[in-house]
């Protein structure tokens, strides 16, 4: 069943939405940013999921962002979603790593749906009816993440038995929907399952175990699976181990890549924006100089601003190139999709952390304190270097790319 808060908005504000030509700024508006930003202090402080911004997100038909019009959702397009999910980080990251588990699911079917994959409606119909989906991928220990699996998917009558444990699960007090991957060893040639479970199913276990430097409020707890039914209408595909072109997992490693590179540009976003408030507001005791008119302050400032741009539009390029699937402006890109999605998350996550450094040295000593924003800032932004891809598969991908193999 849907989470309590996670059912249709109000009729007025559905019918409002679907009418309008939806953009990032109207469907998030300045006011209700700054209520995350003034709310996402306290969930740090209190290590708290953000219960208040998710019945909000859901009020204004924000899971609902990548879900096609007919189906009863927005109709965003992924560069839309983007652009959303960047706003939002700016305000509060924690909110927007979280939600963002639930939009890579759905910007999955959105690519499915490009391609003409029927597969799409497994996934809109439940999100549209106020599903909310995580994300049961990553387990403790594998390095390959997407591509094998140390949780075990045994034959069952009517699917699979689904039997480990999943870490970094987001939106754990909220998920109704998980999206997990397991092995079949019983199956020669494409021995991975990819599919859904339901909340309710038994054998689940959703651990309370989520006390970390930054991101606190995602509450992405370890879930232990022990022996999960998996229906067989509930299995989305099932792969080789090892890289592959299959669309379902092209869309997972592209959507999870491009949304998580988003909500890190928007805290570098932040980051240029604070340095830039305080650099105009602070002056030097001696002479009540500015500090935004010292040449190091207006150095490092310009720098992060760079950095920051430097991700922006290759962002957008790319996630643009996503939404041309299936029509004839669709580029090319074969094999480098990969190292192009991984790139641009490999990018945008270091950036991020640079410029938040950078932010800080500037902004002076106050900021070091509990509970300054850039203090959380440069906390959260942490974050960034755990996700995969990380930056030593990042690396080694591309000089296989470029220089073959390492010989046995």
């Amino acid at each position: 069943m849907p989470h309590a808060t996670g059912t249709d908005p109000a009729p007025e504000t559905r019918e409002d939405r679907a009418a309008a030509d939806l953009v990032p700024e109207t469907l998030l508006p300045d006011d209700l940013l700054a209520t995350f930003r003034e709310r996402a202090a306290g969930y740090d402080r209190d290590n708290r999921f953000f219960d208040e911004d998710f019945a909000d997100l859901v009020r204004i038909g924000y899971p609902l962002m990548l879900v096609p019009r007919d189906r009863g959702g927005l109709g965003f397009t992924l560069r839309q979603a983007v652009a959303a999910q960047r706003r939002l980080a700016a305000a509060a990251p924690a909110t927007a790593l979280g939600i963002n588990m639930h939009h890579v699911l759905v910007g999955v079917a959105h690519t499915l749906r490009l391609r003409g994959d029927a597969r799409a409606d497994r996934i809109f119909e439940p999100a549209a009816a106020g599903e909310i989906f995580a994300f049961g991928i990553s387990e403790a220990g594998n390095d390959s993440v997407l591509f094998d699996s140390d949780t075990t998917a045994v034959p069952a009558e009517d699917g699979y038995r689904v039997t480990g444990t999943k870490i970094f699960t987001s939106l754990s007090p909220v998920w109704t929907r998980l999206i997990v991957h397991a092995r079949d060893d019983t199956e020669e040639g494409t021995p991975l399952v990819f599919g859904l479970l339901d909340r309710a199913a038994e054998g689940i276990e959703v651990l309370d175990d989520w006390d970390t430097m930054g991101m606190r409020a995602s509450q992405s707890r370890t879930t232990v699976l022990r022996s999960v039914p998996m229906p067989a209408a509930q299995v989305l595909t099932r792969t080789p181990v090892g890289p592959n072109p299959d669309p379902l997992v092209w869309g997972i490693f592209g959507c999870f890549e491009l949304l998580l590179a988003a909500v890190y540009t928007g805290i570098a976003d932040r980051a240029v924006e604070l340095a830039v408030e305080i650099a105009v507001a602070r002056r030097s005791r001696g002479g009540g100089v500015p500090r935004a008119e010292h040449p190091d302050v207006r150095w490092r400032i310009a720098e992060a601003a760079l950095l920051r741009d430097g991700v922006e539009l290759q962002l957008e390029r790319l996630a643009a190139d996503v939404d041309a699937l299936g029509t004839g402006a669709a580029p090319d890109h074969g094999p480098r999709w990969f190292l192009l999605f991984s790139g641009v998350k490999h990018r945008a996550t270091e950036a991020a952390r640079e410029v938040v450094d950078l932010a800080v040295r500037t902004a002076g000593g106050a900021q070091y304190s509990r509970g300054r924003e850039l203090e959380r800032l440069y906390r959260d932004v942490l974050a960034g270097i755990y996700h995969p891809s990380d930056s030593e598969s990042v690396h080694a991908a591309v000089a296989t790319s470029l220089l073959g193999p390492v010989g046995d």
